[in-house]
């Protein structure tokens, strides 16, 4: 039986790399998926969905803070998103749960409480004696409100907001009527959704363009994570955000402030997974040294590499097949090199026989692997479903799901053989096996070895099932510069970045979009950079159908 010797999926696997698109390639048409020429794309704009988003807890945290000055990130004991197709930003897994509106509710008070201090941070000065404080909470509730709500006020919404002023100030003064204003502001669907209605001027083919204040927001939560700056509202409001070259300019500032550094890291670290390394355990009979202070090394120095690989050249190449990394202390005894001779991490060559780019990191080793054991099948599904973008169905609930036992009198391939001769088995394990075999030279928590208990480590791998990267291999490296070359696995980014970008999931009437950025990542050299920059440029970027969620 497959319970007995792994992770088993017995219906669904039908050997094509596809994704829930449908965008399939084939090897009669080595192309990426989506890049086959389509007359359609040539004609009509098509935004694909455009559903209303909650903000994450990352991005609630990070408007606080951009607003208010806060730091305390009261949104991390929020209830945690759902995540869906590898991110927690996606549209239709964001609710509103009672519990999370009261948590909202309480952290509101809290911080407006904190923020009424220190009102003359927040907003342009105002002498209340010698101006009225009416006249200075209507300067507030218009200048500090139009970056809560990212867009500018209504005379109505003006009105109401002054006029809960007047009652917080009846109760307890100036301060007390400001807080109650950025309580309420904070509570509204304005600050906690992503509100769009595009443009009616516009309207065309029942398509309509984004506002300036909308397309502000979509690019400062790319970018940013967080509420449109001033400099943004800025661009929203002297229409240099109504055309594509204008929005390019300024995603390409953006891409510029340190602040993006922190966003690109959110993509890189859900994309990876690298979150779970939080709560990763290992056997400490067999694995001693995997302790709390070695995750935190293993997730740093991948965030690390990855920063510098995209802040310094973009190349998607080199995330895969980079010959060096960045080690500290603790990380330098489990590469087998000299610690950086200072603290923190330094950039140090490794072994190209034995290390390319992110696939060989221990972080990314030691999450696809178990406690006492390396996983061929959970290595080889990360690859499948995060750099082939191949959604593997889940297991069916009458499986139990066991890892075969330790055996010291067999190898890590005979002990998963059933996968290969149990019809029950090997309709998905035929898609990862043989792709987490190449895996065998490093251990549970990535460490290399040559040794297999008391066998030598057979690390010959396979990838099939009709796409451009089908071919034997053998080890880690060999499989990194495989995938590299693959035109699938670039498409597979620019999907992982359209479903992170957009905040869903990819459809077909998404084809065009995901064909021009597959266009532009191919004409940049497949610099990541670049295929950022052509997110704000597509249909799904900039319009929306007007009326439709």
């Amino acid at each position: 039986m497959c319970a007995s010797v792994g992770l088993a999926f017995v219906a669904g696997c039908t050997g094509t790399i596809g994704d829930d698109s449908g965008r399939v390639g084939s090897p009669d048409d080595p192309r990426p998926p989506g890049t086959q020429q389509s007359p359609q794309c040539k004609g009509a704009i098509e935004p694909g969905r455009s559903p209303i988003r909650r903000l994450t807890r990352l991005e609630i945290d990070n408007a606080v803070r951009d607003l208010l000055g806060d730091n305390s990130k009261p949104a991390r004991s929020f209830v945690p998103e759902e995540e869906s197709l590898g991110f927690d930003n996606n549209a239709d897994a964001l609710g509103m749960s009672g519990l999370l509106a009261e948590q909202l509710m309480e952290a509101a008070e809290k911080v407006a409480g904190t923020a009424a201090t220190k009102l003359a941070t927040l907003a342009p000065a105002c002498d209340t004696a010698k101006e009225g404080e009416a006249t200075c909470a209507r300067r507030f509730v218009t200048t500090w409100g139009k970056r809560a709500w990212r867009r500018a006020l209504s005379e109505q919404e003006i009105g109401e907001l002054v006029a809960l002023f007047e009652k917080g100030r009846a109760d307890g003064g100036y301060a007390q009527g400001i807080a109650l204003v950025i309580q309420r502001m904070l509570q509204s669907p304005f600050f906690m959704y992503r509100v769009e209605h595009g443009d009616p001027a516009t309207l065309k083919d029942g398509v309509v363009q984004l506002t300036g204040y909308e397309q502000a927001s979509r690019l400062s939560f790319l970018l940013f994570a967080s509420t449109p700056d001033d400099a943004l509202l800025a661009d929203a409001e002297s229409g240099k955000l109504a055309t594509a070259e204008g929005i390019a300019e300024v995603a390409r500032r953006m891409l510029k402030d340190p602040r993006a550094k922190h966003s690109i890291a959110n993509f890189h670290a859900q994309w990876l997974e690298l979150g779970k390394l939080e709560t990763a355990s290992k056997d400490p009979a067999l694995f001693p040294d995997f302790d709390a202070a070695l995750r935190t090394s293993m997730k740093q120095e991948t965030e690390t590499f990855l920063d510098s690989v995209f802040f310094q050249t973009g190349s998607f190449d080199e995330m895969l097949l980079a010959p060096y990394s960045f080690v500290d202390s603790k990380l330098a005894g489990l590469y087998g090199v000299s610690a950086p001779s200072s603290s923190g991490f330094a950039r140090v060559a490794l072994d190209p026989a034995q290390r390319a780019g992110i696939l060989t990191q221990p972080s990314v080793l030691a999450l696809h692997a178990k406690s006492n054991q390396s996983s061929p099948v959970h290595r080889g599904k990360f690859v499948r479903e995060r750099l082939l973008c191949m959604q593997l169905p889940p297991p069916p609930n009458d499986i139990v799901i066991e890892p075969p036992d330790l055996d010291p009198g067999l190898s890590t391939r005979d002990r998963f053989k059933e996968h290969s001769v149990n019809p029950a088995c090997t309709g998905c394990h035929k898609l990862m096996d043989p792709i987490g075999f190449g895996f065998e030279h490093y251990d549970a928590i990535g460490r290399y070895r040559t040794k297999d208990g008391k066998f030598d480590v057979d690390a010959h791998g396979e990838v099939f099932a009709s796409t451009d990267a089908d071919g034997t291999f053998t080890g880690g490296v060999e499989l990194a510069k495989k995938l590299a070359k693959s035109q699938q696995v670039k498409a597979c980014m620019v999907t992982q970045w359209f479903r992170f970008a957009y905040g869903r999931g990819e459809a077909e009437a998404d084809q065009c979009s995901l064909q021009r950025l597959e266009e532009a990542f191919a004409k940049a050299n497949y610099d990541v950079r670049e295929l950022v920059v052509a997110l704000t440029q597509t249909d799904a970027f900039r319009f929306r159908k007007a009326g439709a969620l």
